[in-house]
């Protein structure tokens, strides 16, 4: 027992560094070392992170001995390494409902916190090299700790309010980040754009988190996630003419926040606008952070969100929708960065379809899924993790392209293969990992979610995930053949700044995982990330892998199939030396210029800013607050002015005058007092 107690102890260490150390970072580099030297707080921060990682590393062992290595001891291999009491809400009858603030280990949250760990240290260490030039580098560095900091503390929360909390601080980051830039009217404009969208969705997930843990009784997921919780909760109440589900107002509710903050249909507008950050600050915010906390809390309440059909329809449809919308503008773009944002967009549409395509077809709900149902919630998670590697990789693969030509744009590159030869390698495993070619890791994570669509009857989750695809095969060999293949066509040849190792390194490490990751994780989620109640009862969910196997066999060689047709159509089109890249000018047809212009959705969300929030909504509040409330303060302050200008006549500071006004009072009340007293 004791080298029990001496695990949990190192393994508790271990879990406050991994929160302490990047918030000491910004807390130094952004009070004090960041306003001294731009290069000693690029190290501190770095370092910080190096430690966070080893720290991370260990702490995933130490789960691995202590949690897993003693499941009679953990149920639903989950653990508290420490909690301390934050914040109690009296009720009603007496008793409290406590929020606590702590490091909680499953899983999920192990997996997430190797991954932004690993991810932000390799972040921090191409910054270095991409913003060695920098004036405000030291700011840089702080905010980037501040933003590692928010993620992990939010991936190893215990509950929703904590969860929250570091919501609106990842909230916060990205706003300072995305606007770096500040002297951009662009860089000010999107993370203003970002800041506002994902606030008004935030304020829904306030509303249901509020909602659903004062009826529930706590807020700890594993409180909520409980069976008898969805059982407590589904019920009709009443709020004046209005009647709703209790149940499904609460999950819809939360769900609007990781709807907003994973930037999907309509949402999905602040995210390429984000491109204006810095492109490590991108690739951050693309790979391992921010957009894939919608898709995480989505997971962590996943078994009370399953138990409301009309939820999962919509997490559902929500990402399915945004897969292929995303997916088919990408094909259309010409700015690298934003290509690589709408892929992100379509990736996260994939993740969440996952999700809301695990309940079996029927609504029978999470209470009877099947092995393959368990095994969306895995193909999602597992997808988060390969996604990361790959798309962290070609944001970072991008900025070197950038630093090469002096532009994002991809009619002003090509023939870069000889200049970026590394980079070219490894954006090239990347490209074919995110397109889903086998054996590389995109293909394994992708492959689980189809087969769960199809073994659960979601054929329309199915289909799109297919066609998204074939799509990203397309735009991704669109994309790496007019970068890196043909001639260049920027006018002054590239080369000024060729690959540096401080950017090379991190490239070419990622493309270890971009490659094998599917290898290495396969085993892991299917066996071990699973919904926690599923883990009670071994036996229906043990067969996750024996379903998927005999469901669909044709399944992979389809999915392959397109992935080559869209890579091979790329080709045509793009390839084969082709000197003009084949650029649609104004001759373009009118459906290619609505792709193009994104449907003109940001226009649409532009109309009901200026229109309905605006003159509707801003004006008429406006006129109220002049005419009525300040209108009120003025009549009112205004009577009392009077009032005091009339006293003042009698406070001249004349001795004589104060003599005769007190005379004639005592005359008035002498031969009136008569008619006043009886």
């Amino acid at each position: 027992m004791g080298s029990a107690d001496a695990g949990m102890d190192s393994l508790k260490l271990a879990a406050y560094g991994i929160l302490l150390l990047p918030l000491l970072s910004f807390l130094i580099n952004g009070l004090w070392l960041g306003k001294k030297s731009r290069t000693a707080s690029a190290w501190l921060a770095t370092l910080a992170m190096g430690a966070t990682l080893i720290l991370a590393v260990a702490v995933a062992l130490g789960y691995r001995a202590e949690v897993l290595g003693h499941p009679e001891a953990f149920a639903f291999r989950s653990a508290v390494v420490w909690e301390h009491t934050w914040m109690a809400f009296p009720t009603g009858s007496g008793a409290f409902l406590a929020a606590e603030a702590g490091f909680h280990l499953d899983p999920i949250s192990v997996m997430m916190v190797l991954v932004i760990a690993f991810i932000s240290f390799l972040v921090h260490v191409y910054s270095m090299g991409y913003l060695r030039d920098a004036a405000a580098s030291g700011r840089f560095f702080a905010l980037l700790s501040f933003f590692s900091f928010a993620m992990l503390g939010l991936v190893v929360s215990g509950n929703l309010i904590q969860t929250f909390f570091f919501w609106e601080l990842v909230g916060a980051a990205s706003y300072l980040l995305i606007g770096f830039w500040y002297a951009k009217p662009a860089a000010v404009a999107a993370a203003k754009k970002a800041f506002i969208l994902t606030r008004l969705a935030d304020a829904f997930f306030l509303m249901g988190l509020l909602l659903v843990g004062y009826q529930a009784g706590g807020f700890d997921f594993a409180h909520l996630n409980h069976p008898a919780t969805a059982a407590a909760l589904d019920r009709t109440v009443g709020a004046g003419f209005l009647a709703f589900n209790l149940l499904t107002a609460g999950t819809l509710l939360i769900f609007m926040g990781a709807w907003g903050k994973s930037a999907l249909f309509p949402f999905h507008v602040w995210l390429p606008d984000a491109m204006e950050g810095p492109t490590p600050v991108s690739s951050l915010i693309h790979s391992a952070t921010m957009v894939v906390a919608g898709v995480f809390l989505t997971a962590r309440l996943y078994p009370l969100f399953s138990a409301a059909d009309i939820t999962l329809l919509v997490v559902e449809s929500a990402g399915a929708f945004t897969a292929l919308f995303a997916a088919v503008i990408a094909c259309t773009q010409t700015d690298l960065k934003r290509i690589l944002a709408f892929s992100t967009l379509s990736q996260l549409g994939l993740m969440m379809m996952a999700l809301g395509a695990g309940a079996p077809e029927g609504g029978e709900g999470f209470s009877s899924a099947t092995g393959a149902a368990s095994a969306a919630y895995s193909g999602s998670m597992f997808h988060i993790f390969t996604h990361a590697f790959f798309k962290c990789l070609l944001f970072l693969s991008a900025g070197a392209v950038i630093h090469a030509i002096h532009s994002n744009d991809i009619r002003k590159a090509g023939g870069l293969r000889k200049i970026l030869p590394f980079t070219y390698a490894a954006t090239l495993v990347a490209a074919l990992a995110l397109a889903g070619f086998w054996p590389l890791s995109g293909f394994f994570s992708k492959e689980e979610i189809l087969h769960a669509a199809l073994s659960n009857g979601h054929y329309g989750a199915l289909f799109a995930g297919l066609a998204t695809g074939g799509l990203t095969a397309f735009y991704m060999s669109r994309y790496f053949l007019l970068v890196f293949h043909g001639e260049y066509r920027g006018g002054e040849a590239p080369g000024a700044r060729r690959e540096g190792l401080l950017m090379t390194v991190p490239i070419l490490i990622l493309a270890l995982p971009s490659a094998f990751a599917g290898w290495m994780g396969r085993g892991f989620f299917t066996e071990y990330v699973l919904p926690w109640p599923a883990l009670a009862g071994q036996g229906a969910m043990a067969a996750a892998g024996d379903t998927l196997a005999g469901a669909g066999s044709w399944l992979p060689v389809a999915a392959g199939l397109l992935a080559v047709a869209g890579a091979g159509f790329g080709w045509y089109r793009y390839g084969l030396g082709k000197k003009t890249a084949g650029f649609p000018g104004r001759e373009a047809p009118a459906w290619y210029r609505v792709i193009a212009d994104k449907f003109y959705v940001d226009e649409v969300w532009l109309f009901l800013a200026k229109r309905v929030g605006g003159s509707w909504i801003a004006a008429p509040a406006a006129w109220i607050e002049v005419r009525i409330v300040n209108g009120a303060f003025d009549l009112a302050s205004g009577f009392l002015r009077r009032l005091a200008f009339v006293q003042s006549l009698f406070h001249s500071g004349q001795v004589q005058w104060y003599m005769a006004v007190a005379l004639l009072g005592l005359l008035l009340i002498s031969g009136l007092g008569g008619y006043w007293i009886p």
